[in-house]
């Protein structure tokens, strides 16, 4: 078995560093089981020290011009061999027990793709009522956090990765879409809690409340929101 951890990356010098050291020793558990990995960084047209922080943990860099997550991790899965691609943000940090039920989850032949809970890398209290919320939605409609997911790459492919039409959310369009191709052949999404995904709780001192309630209320008013670039400003304005 080969897995591909693919990485978007848009400006991360800050912490993708500390993110790759995580994964490489996460991916331990791959080794232990005579698994193989590679993991690709799709640097998303970034100005910073990105590539070059990529290429000295050895990570195999690709590059994606037009700046939009979707396009980054398809760019980065367009370049993967691997039968399972494992998709993971630059600013989490995944574990080895976490990646060891992956394995065991890869290794039952019941799923067609999977995600993790999240938790937080600071304590905050509203930011940790919605990832209550967050991860409470994700376990029972089988939701994949952006943050973290695994999938088939047969799967993946047929389906055409992730839509390319949202600028954010992408992984929720996706997550509909696997369900109904799981259904048809036979198998399920797993949402696995044990080891939770720890990420980066660095929005919580970048944007405001008000930013976070704005977004939420464009969205809910127009779903359209989504779809425009400069709408998406937690995602895209370069704050880091």
């Amino acid at each position: 078995m080969n897995i591909s951890i693919v990485v978007p990356a848009f400006n991360e010098e800050r912490l993708l560093a500390d993110s790759l050291a995580h994964i490489t020793a996460a991916a331990e558990a791959f080794l232990q089981r005579g698994w193989q990995y590679d993991v690709i960084v799709c640097d998303n047209n970034s100005t910073d020290r990105t590539a070059e922080i990529a290429r000295e943990a050895g990570a195999r860099v690709v590059f994606e011009p037009f700046n939009q997550i979707a396009r980054a991790r398809n760019s980065g899965a367009a370049a993967a061999t691997g039968e399972w691609l494992l998709f993971v943000d630059a600013d989490s940090r995944p574990s080895a027990a976490l990646l060891g039920d992956v394995a065991e989850a890869i290794a039952s032949g019941r799923y067609v793709a999977g995600s993790s809970t999240i938790q937080l890398d600071e304590t905050h209290v509203l930011a940790a009522l919605f990832v209550l919320v967050w991860n409470w939605s994700s376990r029972t409609e089988r939701l994949l956090a952006g943050s973290f997911i695994f999938v088939q790459t047969a799967a993946f492919r047929t389906l055409g990765g992730f839509s390319t039409a949202l600028f954010a959310a992408e992984e929720l369009e996706l997550s509909k879409r696997l369900k109904r191709f799981a259904r048809a052949s036979g198998q399920r999404l797993v949402i696995l809690h044990r080891h939770p995904l720890v990420t980066s709780a660095r929005k919580v001192h970048l944007y405001t409340i008000g930013d976070h309630l704005k977004l939420l209320a464009r969205v809910l008013v127009r779903p359209g929101t989504l779809k425009r670039r400069e709408a998406c400003t937690l995602w895209y304005d370069g704050r880091r």
